[in-house]
């Protein structure tokens, strides 16, 4: 028996596996027989207040398929933080549209938006389900030990230094690449995953938000590398704030430029990387008496959404939760919840899906282990060893001199 239609939108920023947490839904929506219309909300939220909807119920195996191994959110995305207006607004297109599931992949604070309409759909009486599918580059969900979208830009990013690595052998120089991560160093840390027992690999140095940022530490740092090797690769995570809290970019702003969410923007600009190039030009060129080769790349959107290259494992999963929200949905034993992988082994890898309250990961934080972090400046091996490795999968096997 029919119990109405269905919504699905994707909010926050894109990764390269999101679709597949998208098709994994429609195909058990599908598979269900219980909704007449699966609807897919162009531009998360801010589609679903213009009834801006694409009909995904009957789409082909095939065709779901391909989207769901290309990168990006295949329905558009949006940074809307929506108040109690524009929950109304929600609703009132609900209603128009006979929505009684809605189910809505994102990270922090999009799980945040996912428990207010519950909430609101609750208080106000709306016979509503929704579900929020986790999603994030950042690995920063609480109860998860990992989220979809991780494994891929972590992949992503290691193949990157061990190619960036091999240049900065060929031309050395001290070299600064700044990486996504507001508040968790996850994915700068994975950096290190390609780097060779004995072969001296960068980054040499990595530094998370999870420690507080000294210049004067920093320093010392690529002076103590570069004395001894000659160059110096550097991981840095674009959240980097000093004792006080405050993001190292604020430095260089005189405009601080927020999102709906508050948050202050951090990718997008090369200025993080410029400042940190061009103090250790000026003070460590100075103190060695050389004039320094320093170059910086920042990463940005480049780590999100890519085509080709994403993590096996993470492709796996990533439409795994998007199936299991729905089958715990339409059990009907819970009006709302979301999706949790839980690492029940590490050898062998597995990983169990468990059902959990929104407000367990809405709008909070989780950081990397302390024990991971080595001297403020580098990261442990276990991390990459019994940690990482099995969600981003094997490497390029790559050889030098």
């Amino acid at each position: 028996m029919s119990l109405g239609n269905a919504v699905i939108g994707q909010s926050g920023g894109p990764t390269a596996v999101i679709n597949q947490s998208l098709v994994g839904a429609v195909e058990a929506l599908q598979a269900s027989g219980r909704v007449d219309k699966i609807l897919g909300a162009r531009h998360a939220v801010s589609g679903i207040v213009k009834d801006d909807y694409i009909d995904l119920t009957k789409h082909s195996a095939q065709f779901l398929d391909r989207i769901a191994i290309t990168p990006s959110s295949a329905l558009g995305s949006s940074r809307d933080k929506p108040d109690a207006a524009y929950c109304k607004r929600i609703f009132e297109s609900f209603t128009r549209q006979d929505v009684r599931f809605f189910f809505y992949a994102g990270g922090n604070d999009s799980s945040d938006t996912c428990r207010i309409i519950a909430e609101m759909a609750a208080a106000s009486g709306y016979d509503l389900t929704a579900y929020h599918i986790p999603k994030t580059i950042d690995n920063d969900l609480m109860v998860n030990d990992h989220t979809p979208g991780f494994g891929s830009a972590a992949r992503f990013v290691a193949q990157a230094f061990m190619g960036d690595n091999q240049d900065n052998a060929a031309l050395p120089g001290i070299k600064i690449n700044v990486i996504m991560g507001r508040h968790a160093g996850f994915l700068t840390a994975a950096a290190g995953l390609g780097r060779r027992e004995g072969k001296h690999d960068g980054p040499h140095l990595i530094y998370v938000p999870e420690v507080a940022f000294d210049e004067a530490i920093f320093l010392a740092d690529v002076e103590r590398v570069y004395t001894k090797l000659g160059r110096c690769l550097i991981a840095v995570s674009e959240g980097i704030h000093d004792k006080d809290g405050n993001a190292i970019i604020t430095r260089l702003m005189d405009n601080i430029e927020k999102d709906a969410h508050g948050n202050v923007q951090l990718s997008g600009t090369g200025a993080l990387g410029d400042l940190l190039a061009d103090l250790v030009k000026d003070k460590l060129g100075t103190k060695l008496k050389q004039k320094l080769r320093v170059r910086a790349d920042t990463f940005g959107y480049l780590q999100r959404s890519f085509a080709g290259v994403a993590s096996p494992v993470d492709q796996i999963e990533a439409r795994e939760c998007g199936r299991q929200a729905v089958i715990h949905a339409m059990a009907g034993a819970h009006k709302s919840g979301s999706i949790a992988m839980v690492r029940t082994s590490n050898r062998p890898y597995t990983i169990d899906y468990r059902r959990i309250e929104i407000s367990e990961v809405a709008a909070l934080t989780k950081h990397m282990d302390p024990t991971y972090i080595v001297e403020g400046c580098d990261i442990a091996p276990e991390f990459f060893d019994d940690y990482l490795a099995p969600i981003v999968g094997e490497l390029p096997v790559i050889e030098s001199f």
